[in-house]
């Protein structure tokens, strides 16, 4: 079977007389290696009639036409020299027996006065690995935005642009570099995933012509060599936690950072040349260096709640910048205070149901009125005490929210069925009494009444 990964342009535009060059990308799997390429064009009958193939060229374009395979770089190009109007049309370049296999559909335009496309880029990366798209220079103006989508069957997604915008799935592992003076600017994206594979647009919004978007191909390699590393750390509120930064050991780099990622920027912390942030200094430092195994250590201290997020290992060597994202978590510390001093005692109260409902509410109402309003507080049956809830705090057990009932249908349904039992000791031999006078009181007027008939 052929693999389903082929990608190429998607328009192209070419010149009378002139000639347009073409790139097909598809993964180097052995079916895909070995398989015919073809390059056809679709007539109005809706037939792909084919112009070249790897096994043969149509008379029509002899001459005119040429198709290079390089199965070991997984590309094949089509050449297209002489262009006419009737050249103007749907293509397809594809894999397969046939023509109807796999492809990718194409809209070629021939003009008398069009500028030359950009070749499409090819960028390779491995499975958890990362990349760097070099944008190529366009308007230099500042008030224009950057931006790099992913190519769909009739639109490109926007994943990240200069202004900060990332996309929901993109979180934490995509970077558009600020421009340079050209205006060109770089993509930095890492945690490569299977289906990161594709076509890309980046560009500057807004432009025209000769300043069209930049094609990129994405190939990520299945088979990768990168093993793939936990990217989340934990750590507490005023602790202390080291972790690695992972390089390749044979790479030359100018230099080695850490940056913290935040809706799209990536500021530097520290590097390897001694710049510390202001605001971390003190607190952050690189502690060993290991160049032979491609790594070095971080030690960051005296953790803060803000310190949770996302960070960058980075190494840069020219214009290639090898990133690698981790993740801080630092749980939020419990709010409740088990101090003896904010405690309310609740006590236990006399066994009259009246007594003991009255002293309960009382002792509720007691803790609720040292409890902001708006906040929950921990509900726990059979406890002596009750600690003081703080604005903010998390709950774990059972919650009311201030403003209901502060105890459950279960608790209160506990109470006065407890209270049962202390009743009927009390009503019940009162009630038997009463009985046995209404009896004899009955028996003794019925004797009285006999009498006075008899």
């Amino acid at each position: 079977p052929v693999s389903s990964s082929l990608y190429g342009s998607r328009f192209l535009t070419g010149g009378l007389g002139g000639s347009i060059t073409h790139q097909c990308f598809y993964t180097t799997t052995p079916a895909n290696k070995y398989e015919r390429k073809y390059w056809c064009k679709i007539e109005a009958n809706g037939v792909c009639y084919t112009i070249i193939s790897s096994r043969h060229a149509s008379r029509d374009y002899e001459g005119r036409v040429a198709l290079e395979d390089v199965p070991q770089n997984g590309t094949f190009t089509v050449t297209m020299t002489g262009l006419r109007s009737s050249d103007t049309g749907t293509y397809r370049c594809g894999i397969g027996s046939t023509n109807e296999g796999l492809y990718v559909s194409l809209n070629l335009t021939v003009l008398a006065d069009a500028t030359v496309s950009r070749p499409t880029q090819l960028i390779r990366g491995e499975l958890h690995g990362s990349v760097t798209v070099l944008c190529p220079s366009g308007d230099t103006r500042s008030d224009k935005k950057r931006f790099w989508c992913k190519v769909g069957r009739s639109s490109c997604t926007l994943i990240a642009s200069s202004d900060g915008y990332v996309g929901r799935r993109y979180q934490g592992r995509i970077l558009i570099t600020p421009r340079e003076s050209s205006g060109a600017f770089k993509v930095l994206m890492n945690d490569l995933k299977k289906e990161d594979s594709g076509l890309y647009l980046c560009g500057t919004q807004g432009l025209r012509g000769h300043n069209s978007p930049q094609e990129v191909v994405l190939q990520v390699a299945t088979a990768s060599a990168l093993p793939r590393r936990s990217k989340f750390l934990s750590g507490t509120v005023g602790g202390s936690l080291s972790f690695q930064c992972h390089h390749d050991p044979e790479g030359t780099y100018e230099k080695k950072y850490l940056c913290r990622w935040k809706g799209g920027s990536c500021p530097v912390l520290m590097d390897d040349e001694g710049f510390v942030l202001e605001s971390y200094r003190g607190r952050i430092q690189i502690s060993s260096s290991d160049p032979e195994h491609g790594t070095f250590t971080v030690v960051l201290r005296q953790l803060r709640e803000e310190d949770a997020g996302w960070y960058w290992c980075g190494a840069r060597s020219g214009h290639t910048e090898l990133t690698a994202p981790l993740k801080l978590l630092i749980p939020r510390e419990t709010c409740s205070s088990r101090d003896p001093g904010t405690t309310t005692p609740v006590r236990p109260t006399a066994p009259s149901p009246a007594a003991h409902s009255t002293a309960r509410h009382r002792s509720m109402a007691d803790v609720m009125g040292t409890v902001p309003r708006g906040t929950t507080m921990d509900i726990v049956p059979k406890s002596t005490t009750m600690d003081t809830v703080t604005q903010g705090s998390s709950t774990l057990l059972p919650t009311a929210t201030l403003g209901a009932s502060a105890t459950s249908p279960g608790e209160t349904f506990q109470e006065s069925s407890s209270g049962a039992p202390r009743l009927l000791p009390v009503v019940l031999p009162a009630l038997l009494l009463l009985i046995c006078v209404t009896i004899t009181a009955l028996t003794l007027a019925k004797i009285k009444l006999q009498k006075k008939t008899g």
